[in-house]
């Protein structure tokens, strides 16, 4: 009798740590319902709807948070409406499940040229070109934009500065 509760208690805990292993699905088994999803979004996002393909991308990723590719798209997304920081944040997402993603590092790479963060640009290329092995032509896109530099902002005589307006003051 003075085993019963010792014995109940591992009972309980072998129980447990048996069954949590049987219910996880392997890291490189994505759902399919994110899957679909993110099929969905890259058709939205090549039809130049971008408000739909964030939607089924988000919807992706909150089916499964593991959807790198969902991550990836996502970011271009965030590119085309020149949401640069955003689109950083989203491709270090995808490089956290895959620190190998060469379309991933790329991507990042290019967003940061546009951002203006050549340096750490140059670390992503340099880090591209380390994991690349074959069909290394994207890695080629990101050194030819980090030539090319930044895109050069252009302001218009609309953009004008405003000149702040003097505030009256009183005397004693």
């Amino acid at each position: 009798m003075r085993f019963t509760p010792a014995s109940i208690a591992l009972a309980a805990l072998l129980t447990t740590v048996s069954s949590a292993g049987l219910s996880q699905r392997p890291d490189a088994q994505i759902s399919a319902l994110s899957v679909e999803w993110q099929h969905a979004g890259t058709a939205a996002r090549k039809a130049g709807n971008y408000q739909a393909a964030t939607d089924a991308l988000e919807t992706a990723l909150a089916v499964d948070p593991r959807n790198r590719s969902a991550y990836i798209e996502l970011a271009q997304v965030a590119r085309a409406q020149g949401l640069q920081g955003k689109a950083i944040r989203l491709y270090r997402e995808a490089l956290l499940l895959d620190p190998t993603d060469v379309g991933a590092l790329v991507g990042q790479g290019e967003a940061m040229v546009e951002k203006g963060a050549i340096a750490k640009a140059k670390e992503n290329l340099a880090q591209a070109q380390s994991v690349c092995k074959t069909d290394c032509a994207v890695v080629g896109k990101l050194a030819a934009a980090i030539e090319k530099g930044p895109p050069a902002t252009v302001l218009s005589a609309k953009d004008g500065v405003a000149v702040p307006k003097a505030v009256a003051t009183e005397t004693p």
